[in-house]
């Protein structure tokens, strides 16, 4: 009785051995992509800011916005090649894990929305973040040799640790990272990396001196059946906006290609 004791006791420590492997893999692993991610969104905030106050009190720079276009658009025409995808080629990798994404992503996103602020465009933080840090997690998941599952949880892990370092929005960033694929739907298994690698980035952000913008919200309504109600509906609004938007990308790009093909063809 006592030999069968020791042999599920050895038993059950040795099934505990691959958690324990697996805890400490995504532990180092998050805190190395974290502080890499962390850093380039260090980078960006502090040169957003420079573009910012350089275009403030340059205001004649402004009219060189179309020249600034022109510019992100030969160099995205000439060196992007894939990577001008942007957020969609990421999630594209997520699901099918294809093709490799280019780590020359992150510079020309990077450059891209700079020059987009310096010149007075307009640009969010949002989609630089995600794909700085997708470009920089996949580079890893290759310089580690991953296998294709895990080399999906690294992109996720590179989306989680962007947003969540570009906003200072950890908890927000992991969730997104888990949910942009399919909402509602949750890779376990992915939980504990998205989510270290989301505090590390921001806190890698944070120890490089980069603040960022805090928003007091001065009053808040009542939590009663009013309230939750126009929640409901608000957020059902908000869905059909969104899908709207969505949709009206897919025409409006669709379109743009074909007068672009069709120039093309009549130029030549």
């Amino acid at each position: 009785m006592r030999l069968d004791k020791n042999i599920i006791w050895i038993g059950n420590k040795t099934e505990q051995l691959p958690i324990l492997w697996y805890l400490l893999k995504w532990t180092v692993i998050g805190a190395v992509a974290g502080a890499l991610i962390g850093s380039a969104s260090a980078l960006l905030l502090a040169s957003l800011n420079w573009a910012t106050d350089y275009r403030e009190n340059n205001l004649w720079i402004i009219a060189l916005l179309p020249l600034g276009g022109l510019a992100i658009g030969l160099m995205y025409h000439y060196l992007a090649g894939t990577a001008a995808k942007g957020n969609n080629f990421l999630i594209e990798e997520i699901r099918s894990s294809r093709n490799i994404i280019p780590f020359k992503m992150a510079p020309l996103v990077y450059i891209g929305t700079v020059l987009t602020h310096l010149f007075g465009g307009s640009a969010g933080r949002e989609g630089t973040g995600v794909q700085m840090g997708g470009a920089i997690a996949d580079f890893m998941s290759r310089l580690f040799k991953m296998h294709p599952y895990d080399r999906k949880i690294m992109i996720q892990i590179g989306i989680g640790a962007g947003f969540a370092s570009i906003f200072g929005t950890p908890l927000a960033g992991a969730v997104f990272a888990l949910e942009v694929i399919i909402v509602g739907r949750l890779r376990y298994d992915a939980i504990l990396p998205v989510f270290l690698s989301a505090f590390f980035a921001n806190l890698t952000c944070h120890a490089w001196g980069i603040a960022h913008t805090h928003y007091c919200i001065s009053q808040t309504p009542d939590i009663n059946i009013q309230t939750l109600l126009l929640v409901l509906a608000a957020s059902i609004l908000f869905g059909i906006a969104a899908m709207t938007f969505s949709r009206f990308i897919e025409i409006w790009g669709g379109l743009a290609k074909n007068i672009y093909h069709t120039l093309l063809c009549v130029l030549s």
